[in-house]
């Protein structure tokens, strides 16, 4: 896969949290924005058809005060997951992931619906794409506990097994184990590599800040201050970030 070349001297504690607070981005400007980025992805090539998300040249900037000038939140941000495959979104505290995140979700709401009813399923389909679901994500054999008895990690599982119920073909993903142990976290990231490969057809986009959960993706795409720096396979995005942390420990003689 290519890889563009990573921005020249980043700055050394571009790895560091941003505080700054980031306006927040309302429901009907990311749906603005979502429409711009569809009507930028639309391409006849065969490559781009394949692709279970994309997305190219996005940018996205707000007023943060009246009578202020634009502040930047996204940067001409481009992106694209094939089916079949756990991408993962990285980057620093602030620096747009979420906000792109958002961005997307819109342009794919026709693949996600809410809820078995509304396909009009009959019981035996219904128990058939539940038990399905349930086992795709490891938790066939919790199906009669009740959830409040389930542990964290185990209902972000069930969570994701309701998406993969619907048939939806698209999983977007924020810090979804920002709050679980490590067995829950490994649990989680588990189900969803493993449903995504399974099926051959759902693309997940995982936003994470957690470094060691890279290894489970299948591909990779890091940020900073709203722009994509770098996208590519998993072993040139670790190399990227291993010197760029070495470049900033010798800034700081460490």
């Amino acid at each position: 896969m290519h890889s563009p070349s990573p921005s020249p001297s980043p700055s050394p504690f571009s790895l560091l949290p941003h505080l700054r607070s980031n306006p927040r981005l309302t429901d009907d400007a990311a749906a603005a924005c979502s429409r711009r980025a569809r009507a930028a992805a639309s391409s006849s090539s065969a490559a781009a058809a394949a692709a279970a998300i994309e997305v190219r040249g996005v940018s996205f900037a707000v007023n943060a005060k009246r009578g202020r000038a634009l502040v930047p939140i996204l940067r001409d941000c481009s992106l694209r997951v094939p089916p079949g495959e756990l991408w993962m979104l990285l980057g620093p505290n602030g620096c747009g992931k979420s906000t792109l995140l958002k961005v997307v979700m819109p342009t794919v709401e026709a693949d996600v619906a809410f809820g078995l009813g509304k396909f009009k399923l009959s019981l035996d389909e219904v128990k058939a794409r539940v038990s399905k679901a349930l086992d795709a994500v490891g938790m066939l054999d919790y199906s009669q506990r009740p959830i409040q008895t389930l542990s964290g990690g185990q209902k972000q599982r069930v969570a994701i097994a309701g998406a993969l119920a619907e048939a939806c073909k698209v999983l977007l993903l924020d810090e979804l184990t920002t709050f679980l142990d490590e067995y829950d976290q490994i649990g989680v990231i588990k189900a969803v590599k493993n449903s995504v490969a399974g099926s051959g057809e759902v693309a997940a986009l995982w936003v994470t800040h957690r470094l060691e959960e890279l290894k489970y993706a299948d591909g990779a795409i890091y940020m900073e201050e709203g722009q994509i720096v770098i996208h590519g396979d998993v072993a040139s995005i670790s190399k990227f970030l291993k010197e760029k942390q070495a470049r900033y420990r010798d800034f700081l003689n460490l």
